[in-house]
């Protein structure tokens, strides 16, 4: 599975096309800086969110992929402005849900408070889609929509991802049409 398969995946799951891909892809992101604009407190609480969509099972989690620290790194170097802007201000709104103690919430009612999320931003895409007059789409990509996508994205493409989780062939073979199939195996991964 390549890069572009895995991104095709990513809007498919989540509804919508990725928030800041043109830039990665196309190269036009700009110059990286010293360092990411988020703090160490809001690179944690990434990792939580993360963990909680990710959670570590018989095989890693999002924590164990450093995924907090490549969505804050992402953000700051492929987002616009706009967009950062609507994803820090999707962070407050989630400290407001939980009252101001996120990261103290037990993780059960974390995910609860996530899944919540994730019902509202599909209905906003399920909106977004079906306004003939356009009105649906003003509000833009659901700031959880954009944490969800860069979860995904950030933790399939890392070393942990690509060769723990999903079974890695860094060489793959010649095609084998008729490659048979066993339920419940992992998909394939390249790096």
């Amino acid at each position: 599975m390549d890069r572009r398969e895995l991104l095709k995946m990513i809007a498919s799951a989540t509804g919508v096309a990725m928030v800041g891909m043109p830039a990665f892809v196309l190269g036009q992101a700009p110059v990286p800086q010293a360092a990411s604009s988020f703090s160490a407190d809001e690179v944690a609480r990434l990792d939580e969110i993360a963990e909680a969509i990710i959670p570590r099972t018989d095989t890693p989690g999002a924590k164990d992929a450093g995924v907090g620290a490549f969505m804050a790194r992402f953000v700051t170097d492929c987002y616009s402005a706009e967009d950062q802007a609507a994803f820090r201000a999707g962070l407050l709104d989630l400290d407001q849900r939980a009252g101001g103690k996120f990261m103290t919430m037990p993780p059960a009612e974390r995910l609860q408070l996530l899944t919540g999320l994730d019902q509202e931003a599909g209905e906003q895409a399920r909106r977004a889609w079906v306004a003939s007059d356009g009105s649906g789409s003003k509000g833009g990509v659901h700031w959880f929509t954009m944490i969800k996508q860069l979860v995904l994205f950030s933790f399939f493409t890392s070393k942990v991802g690509a060769t723990e989780v999903l079974r890695y062939d860094p060489v793959p073979g010649g095609y084998d049409g008729d490659l048979p199939y066993e339920p419940g195996t992992p998909a394939w991964a390249t790096r």
